[in-house]
């Protein structure tokens, strides 16, 4: 009989499949065909854990013919970040005309993201102490959590590292191992080794000119490719987020989520007076932040409901085109943000979890001291954090085991983790963003007039 339900259940998944390519059809807008598949997603899910239960053997049968769509979306995602990060960092080198102009770029779009998370970090801080997390009670559960085998390896790895050990770690000893996304700082790996690269092409072009053009050209058509590539796999998004969602809501612990609702609300909080910071920012910087919000709304939408800045990185790169930032400084603020200075999952998340755990050790999280030792620590261990899924958990077990604090909190909030990571990415994505319009205008390269048109706007092709 179970076998019956399952099929039926997935019946339900492909019809609604089936609606959202008719929606596709009509030429209803990407963003919008992505959030109908979230919310229909969300619904299914709920749906059948009201209806079977959340550990019921037809649940997870089912989950398991969702995870072929949903899962099998998420891998086509991790198929193309890295590769699309690597072309992305050396096309800013070939397109730009100086060493010069690149560590000037750099340096600003560095110094936004550091400063943006030093900012986020303490938002974190003070919607933690606002909330009274810390005392909860969630330190003194973490004791008892029992995390996956995973994350246990993970917690063993990171605190068995000394801080000097951890930035070795950032530096790559086989790029094409990197390539594969093998190790947590996989991405910032990749960018190191694409970085070099591009310097090395600038040095060519002094020392020969044709070969160097030769060089840019091969770079320019992989890149088209590779975005190619990328175009093909965005398209499916919105049925990949159904099934995502729905597999995520089914055999989702609701009586966890609603424990940890508190935790929720601050962070969303959190989020939000940090997305408000970077509109204070554009506005500082004479520029209308209802016009930001407006053209970057699809791929921050997209970020939202895919929960991975690398994924995002092509429709990152197209708003922040849209928004007037030069090609370069789009393709280096875009990809830099995928492992440097993440608002969301480096600095948010891991100044919240060090607050609450601070008092199990006996350390007073208002104090002075700590809290500008925080601050200090959660910039440094942000360079590195992976752009993909689980980003949020690597920062945090660095900032944890670095100040001496217990990790078992991390295991505690895997179970909200999905739906805290949703805000994290949008917000991530949104400070790389600013930081390109930021270099930009700071440089000024960004087209006031392209950036106030409100006309255009990204989208993703069907």
């Amino acid at each position: 009989m179970e076998s019956w339900f399952v099929a039926l259940n997935v019946g339900v998944l492909v019809a609604l499949l089936v609606v959202l390519y008719g929606l596709q059809r009509r030429r209803l807008s990407f963003s919008a065909r992505v959030f109908i598949g979230l919310g229909l997603g969300l619904v299914l899910g709920l749906a059948l854990q009201a209806a079977y239960g959340a550990g019921s053997a037809v649940v997870a049968q089912t989950a398991q013919w969702y995870a072929v769509v949903g899962t099998g979306y998420m891998r086509l995602l991790q198929m193309v970040a890295l590769p699309l990060v690597f072309i992305s960092i050396l096309s800013a080198f070939t397109r730009l005309q100086a060493a010069s102009d690149i560590g000037k770029i750099g340096g600003w779009v560095l110094a936004v993201l550091l400063v943006t998370t030093g900012i986020a970090a303490a938002l974190g801080i003070a919607s933690t102490l606002g909330f009274g997390l810390h005392q909860s009670g969630l330190a003194e559960a973490a004791a008892t959590a029992t995390p996956s085998a995973d994350l246990g390896a993970r917690m063993e790895r990171v605190q068995s590292q000394s801080l000097p050990q951890k930035l070795l770690e950032l530096i790559p000893t086989n790029p094409f191992l990197d390539l594969t996304g093998a190790r947590p700082t996989s991405v910032i790996g990749v960018v190191i080794f694409a970085g070099l690269l591009g310097l090395s092409y600038l040095g060519m072009k002094r020392r020969a000119a044709e070969q160097a053009a030769d060089f840019a050209r091969l770079v320019e058509a992989i890149y088209g490719v590779v975005m190619g590539l990328v175009r093909i796999v965005l398209r499916l998004t919105p049925y990949g987020i159904l099934a995502v969602m729905a597999r995520a809501a089914a055999i989702s612990n609701l009586q966890a989520i609603v424990s940890l609702g508190e935790f929720v609300v601050a962070s969303y909080v959190a989020l939000a007076a940090m997305f408000a910071v970077h509109l204070l920012i554009l506005a500082a910087s004479g520029l209308q932040p209802a016009t930001y919000v407006r053209k970057a709304w699809p791929a921050l939408g997209f970020a939202f409901s895919s929960r991975s800045s690398a994924a995002t990185l092509p429709l990152n790169v197209s708003a922040q085109r849209q928004l007037g930032v030069p090609a370069g400084i789009a393709d280096v603020a875009a990809s830099f943000g995928l492992s440097i200075g993440q608002n969301g999952c480096a600095g948010i998340y891991p100044a919240m979890l060090a607050v609450i755990a601070a008092p199990a050790v006996g350390i007073d999280p208002t104090s002075a001291s700590f809290l500008v030792t925080l601050v200090a620590v959660v910039v440094l261990s942000s360079f590195g954090v992976a752009g993909l899924g689980g980003g949020a958990t690597f920062a945090a077990l660095l900032v944890l085991s670095t100040l001496n604090l217990p990790v078992g909190l991390v295991g505690l909030l895997i179970s909200v983790e999905p739906i805290i990571d949703m805000g994290r990415t949008l917000l991530n994505v949104s400070g790389s963003m600013v930081a390109g319009i930021v270099t930009s205008r700071v440089t000024g390269s960004l087209d006031v007039a392209t950036y106030a048109d409100r006309s255009r706007t990204v989208e993703v092709s069907a």
